[in-house]
């Protein structure tokens, strides 16, 4: 009865910690292989080629629903904005509050959220393809790094084209809010352009670009373990794709607050 009880107790164990060893296992995949990735980033042969059709698709291809979303992101905001204002009849600041909620959190977050659920799994389910057909296994076999060519350029092109597209999210949304605010519901322009004058300082700026260039880390890495690792065939690399968008997520979420708190106690 005693060993029965004790095997019963380690099954319950087992059973109660395996989600967080899961967990940590999954972020140790990440760590060692995005680590390994950033070693064979700086070692030759470079591929140029490879990371500008991987900036192509990443960010060019994008431009589209980034702008779309951003548009009107930037108007739902300041529609909100103006009709919170208007009962303390502050109006004429809504474009500088627009602005801000847009550089620090709004296109920065956005903009990669579109981006993991475009590129990131479409890397992740491209990767995973190449991996239960042994496509990998051949470019291994042919003496070329599989994480070199493979996953440094996907890498290199999240990094350099999710801020930008953060800026261009930023751009639209200002103009999906001018529309709103000034020419739908009457405000005055003069007084929109000052308030983004007076509100918006650099540090807003900065604070966005740096959020973005991070989530651009994130879905590159994230995206890649899963595909990279993929295994089961098409329900295997299904499986890969989903969790490699929402892991990808969840974690633009999470490190948004750590880096708001962090880059805010910098700036106070």
């Amino acid at each position: 009865m005693g060993e029965r009880r004790a095997a019963n107790f380690k099954k319950w164990l087992s059973a109660l910690f395996a989600p967080a060893i899961t967990g940590l296992a999954n972020v140790g995949h990440i760590v060692s292989l995005t680590l390994e990735t950033l070693f064979w980033l700086v070692r030759p042969p470079f591929r140029p080629g490879q990371a500008f059709a991987q900036m192509n698709f990443i960010g060019v291809e994008s431009l589209f629903i980034v702008g779309l979303t951003g548009t009107f992101s930037g108007m739902v905001v300041a529609l909100q904005t103006t009709y919170a204002l208007r009962a303390f009849s502050a109006e004429g600041r809504v474009g500088g509050i627009v602005a801000v909620s847009l550089t620090r959190e709004v296109a920065p977050v956005f903009a990669a959220i579109m981006v993991a659920a475009r590129a990131g799994s479409a890397m992740a389910a491209e990767l995973g393809n190449m991996r239960v057909t042994e496509q990998i296994d051949a470019i291994t076999t042919m003496g070329v790094n599989a994480v070199q060519y493979l996953l440094a350029p996907r890498l290199i092109a999240c990094v350099v084209m999710v801020p930008l597209l953060c800026v261009l999210y930023s751009t639209v949304g200002m103009g999906g809010a001018y529309l709103v605010a000034v020419t739908w519901l009457g405000g005055d322009p003069g007084v929109f352009a000052q308030s983004v004058r007076d509100l918006v300082v650099v540090d807003d700026l900065e604070m966005g670009l740096i959020k973005a260039t991070v989530f651009g880390f994130l879905i590159s890495a994230i995206s890649c373990r899963h595909g990279f690792y993929a295994a089961g065939g098409a329900k295997g690399v299904g499986i890969a794709t989903t969790r490699a968008v929402v892991e990808t997520c969840v974690a633009i979420l999470v490190i948004n607050y750590v880096l708001t708190q962090l880059l805010l106690g910098a700036t106070l």
